[in-house]
């Protein structure tokens, strides 16, 4: 072969490698806690301002069928560690899962306290491909082993396989968002230090210092969760925004905090020029809570199995990989993102199940995803919520829900019905039975807990 064909050669190669096969990318995932689906102005909310999250879904990809993995926070988080459903893990609700009336009907399933050193997480798995790796805010999957939140070593953020963690604890919401922060993980800022602002510091500082190698940083905010505290003068800028879309106006003053935060956490890439090389993606642990969040034209909210407390907001920008200003109604679940990692970062699976698949076809726009349908089990009763233990399946355009107390069945065509208000179930009888039969093929396959119901009624 002459030297100018294999010239020719050489380049048609180097076309077809995409950078993700010279460098694998930084990985920025961000999720915050309890925020709903309508809870951004580029979501349609009119009454909260985040430009730079809607910045960043011009930028790239925003997801508008993106599922939590369940409706409360426990163990979506688990799911996204693990990319295994909460049913698979047997930590169904959230920590510590005591939440039951004592004549509840059926009694809620057991679950494990904790999630259990025999997972491999995906930060154990990226050390594998040399990516350092860092955790940043609520932990909650693990009960409290000590003063301030602190959990025992093993199921530690840096137990679990993270190289570093900043606020990791037992809470399930901070004692306050203010310093001092009674976090064993978090030294103490200045007083009155805003906690979203303190864990987009040590991002920063993280992503800064880790600039020679791969680097993963999960950036789990505490907030939108309770107790509702802003900085005075967003409290100030919102006082006279509730109406449809906000039921509390701290609630949307703690959302543009946030906003604000993660814009400086995207210029500070921007400017260590490390913006094109990483991955980001926002995203929720589950739905909104109905007490400050307005989950309408979605139906109830977190806690329950409607698309209110399981749908919710995601974002994703890659330059140069994700195409901007993208919309994607392909429905996606939170097991999908460790596949999703693995693949980024070369790494094959191992033998333990995987729930999920990866998104990058999605990202890149190069394929399809080869599953139809996405499985919720939810046996546990959630705090303060008024849900029924049930199950879920979503496929296609059809939502369907089984009921553990009476074994009911709820048919929902979403593209139709996105606000549940029709059950198909007499009008599609053989739909409903063809999903429930896959639900229970599921929930064996998974050895998911069950509800048991009680002697006396």
């Amino acid at each position: 072969m002459r030297a100018s064909s294999l010239t020719r050669l050489s380049f048609a190669i180097a076309a077809v490698i995409s950078p993700i096969e010279a460098k694998s990318p930084n990985i920025l995932f961000i999720m915050a806690d309890d925020l709903g689906w309508m809870d951004l102005a580029c979501q349609g909310n009119p009454l909260v301002d985040t430009p730079n999250l809607d910045r960043l879904a011009k930028q790239g990809m925003r997801f508008t069928d993106a599922y939590a993995a369940a409706p409360v926070c426990s163990p979506t988080r688990c799911a996204v560690l693990t990319g295994q459903a909460p049913a698979r893990i047997g930590l169904t609700t959230h920590l510590p899962g005591r939440f039951f009336p004592k004549d509840a009907r059926p009694q809620p399933a057991k679950l494990t306290s904790q999630l259990n050193t025999e997972h491999v997480t995906i930060a154990e798995r990226m050390k594998e491909a040399g990516y350092a790796s860092a955790f940043f805010g609520k932990w909650h999957i693990a009960p409290s082993s000590g003063k301030g939140g602190k959990v025992a070593d093993a199921v530690s953020p840096t137990g679990q396989g993270f190289d570093l963690n900043v606020g990791g604890t037992s809470y399930g919401g901070p004692p306050s968002f203010f310093s001092p922060y009674r976090n064993a993980e978090l030294p103490d800022g200045p007083e009155g230090e805003y906690l979203p602002d303190r864990l987009v510091d040590e991002t920063i500082r993280f992503a800064g210092a880790n600039k020679d190698k791969p680097w993963m940083a999960h950036l789990w905010f505490y907030t939108v969760h309770w107790p509702m505290q802003a900085p005075k003068g967003l409290l100030e800028k919102y006082a006279g925004r509730k109406g449809p879309g906000l039921n509390d106006t701290r609630y949307g003053a703690m959302i543009e905090a946030m906003d604000l935060a993660i814009g400086r956490l995207l210029k500070a890439l921007k400017t260590m020029d490390a913006e094109k090389d990483t991955l980001v993606i926002f995203t929720s642990d589950n739905g909104g809570f109905a007490g400050v969040s307005d989950c309408r034209p979605l139906r109830e909210s977190k806690g329950h199995l409607y698309e209110g407390g399981i749908r919710v907001p995601m974002i994703v920008r890659w330059p140069g990989q994700v195409p901007p200003a993208k919309l994607c109604k392909v429905p996606v679940t939170s097991m999908d993102f460790y596949p999703t990692f693995l693949e980024l970062a070369g790494l094959k699976p191992s033998d333990k199940p995987i729930d999920g698949e990866s998104l990058l076809p999605l990202f890149r726009q190069t394929g399809k995803l080869a599953r139809t349908t996405i499985y919720f089990h939810f046996p546990n009763y959630a705090w303060h919520m008024g849900n029924r233990l049930a199950g879920a399946i979503r496929e296609g355009k059809w939502k369907m829900i089984r009921n553990y107390d009476d074994e009911s069945l709820e048919l929902y065509d979403l593209h139709e019905d996105l606000s549940e208000k029709r059950n198909l179930t007499k009008e599609s009888p053989e739909v409903a039975k063809r999903l429930n039969q896959k639900l229970s093929r599921w929930l064996k396959e998974t050895n998911a807990p069950m509800p048991t119901l009680n002697s006396n009624p």
